[in-house]
């Protein structure tokens, strides 16, 4: 049986914390789509590296070039978009499940008077082709230049920003699938976002995972 959902709400969808539906659309939790986590470095005004941590993107592109389309980012508050509209230069650095930890860290730590990839235990890495900081222990950067912001619609408090890829970086052991590869427990990791159970109300906590290649 296929159940039918319009533009509303379950009934037994209930908050696990005070405005859930409101920083998250409740369609997310419903669907569970898992998404790639990275995060987004950038420099503070005062110089210093800024890190955030990220889900809520889609990477694409044609001929005339390859994009971020970054969605969910605050347009009034954060050092992430001050920085991007200032410097309209950001990085895109994917983890492995061995420095997660250290990366999921930045949540909390990210004070504007410290350099938040190194105080949370990771490497600050020079760009190539941006002014922006890439972390060193990530096996995938993404050094991108600002194309455009938008609001997700007139008035949200979020908008879509649109990168385009200038310079990649990968280490090398992530070309073979028989090596360390970007796929599985060692490569790309996924946002599982609380999938919730329409009906019952039962809700899974968030857990990160992994594409297998098959």
């Amino acid at each position: 049986m296929k159940y039918e959902f319009e533009n509303k709400k379950p009934e037994a969808f209930a908050t696990s914390w005070e405005g859930q539906y409101e920083v998250f659309n409740w369609a997310e939790f419903l669907i569970g789509i898992p998404m790639p986590i990275f995060l987004i470095t950038t420099y503070k005004e005062n110089g210093l590296p800024n890190a955030c941590l990220h889900s809520w993107s889609c990477f694409s592109g044609d001929g005339g070039g390859h994009f971020c389309i970054m969605s969910g980012i605050p347009l009034k508050y954060g050092h992430t978009i001050g920085n991007i509209i200032r410097d309209k230069e950001f990085c895109i650095n994917f983890p492995n499940k061995d420095i997660w930890e250290k990366c999921r860290k930045t949540i909390e730590n990210n004070a504007y008077e410290i350099d938040e990839i190194t105080e949370n235990g990771l490497t600050v890495e020079k760009a190539i082709s941006i002014n922006a900081p890439r972390i060193k222990e990530c096996f995938l950067n993404l050094e991108c230049a600002l194309e455009w912001i938008k609001p997700l619609y007139e008035g949200s408090r979020y908008g879509v920003i649109c990168g385009r890829t200038k310079h990649i970086a990968m280490d090398e052991e992530y070309f073979d699938e028989n090596k360390k590869g970007r796929y599985g427990e060692g490569g790309y990791l996924i946002n599982i976002h609380s999938p919730t159970n329409p009906i019952t109300g039962e809700s899974l906590s968030s857990k990160i995972g992994f594409v297998e290649y098959k």
